[in-house]
């Protein structure tokens, strides 16, 4: 099976020191030690296409009409603004944008959606795709399902991926993601891996 990676919401409002957003995932990430894994991922990865899917809105979120949950939150903070430091790639994947194809585009919690995912997946012939990143309760979820639903076999990074809290993130990993997908470690996937 061809294979790819694909990396949501690496961002700094999610992961910077200053990020708008860092405190709703703050505590998961440093259990889970997601950047750290996803750095040491993406560098023994050379054998796979590795994709970041983004969040970024205009400055007056026209895209978000009438949002709720995490989308509504993301507007009300001023998160992920086209053009504003918190819509950029974190530093540590920055050294990366070579290996990285970057795909724009996405505006709610399914990377599939409004985006060239699926056709650059298509276009390069990949049936298989890793999934790694933050919320594991809303984009990671959701596009792991969509991406069953368009035919690609699912598996989890179960080390790269950041929740709310731990145990929300733990409870994806252990109860849900297996109803639809498999799950491994980043050590497990790459230079000899699955």
């Amino acid at each position: 099976m061809k294979t790819a990676i694909i990396l949501i919401g690496y961002q700094n409002d999610y992961f910077a020191e200053d990020g708008i957003l860092r405190e709703v995932v703050e505590e998961s990430s440093k259990v889970t030690n997601i950047i750290e894994n996803t750095v040491n991922l993406i560098n023994n990865c050379d054998d796979k296409l590795i994709i970041s899917t983004p969040i970024i809105f205009s400055e007056s979120y026209a895209e978000l009409s009438e949002p709720v949950g995490i989308l509504k939150t993301i507007r009300d903070v001023g998160a992920f603004k086209e053009g504003s430091k918190g819509s950029e790639t974190i530093v540590e994947l920055k050294a990366f944008e070579d290996k990285i194809i970057e795909i724009p585009g996405k505006l709610d919690l399914n990377a599939f959606n409004n985006t060239a995912l699926e056709q650059t997946l298509k276009d390069n012939d990949i049936n298989h795709i890793y999934l790694a990143g933050t919320v594991a309760s809303i984009c990671i979820d959701s596009t792991g399902r969509s991406a069953v639903e368009r035919g690609f076999k699912v598996t989890m990074i179960s080390d790269c991926i950041s929740g709310r809290t731990v145990f929300e993130k733990d409870f994806f990993c252990e109860n849900i993601y297996p109803l639809y997908s498999d799950s491994v470690l980043s050590t497990e996937i790459c230079n000899g891996g699955k």
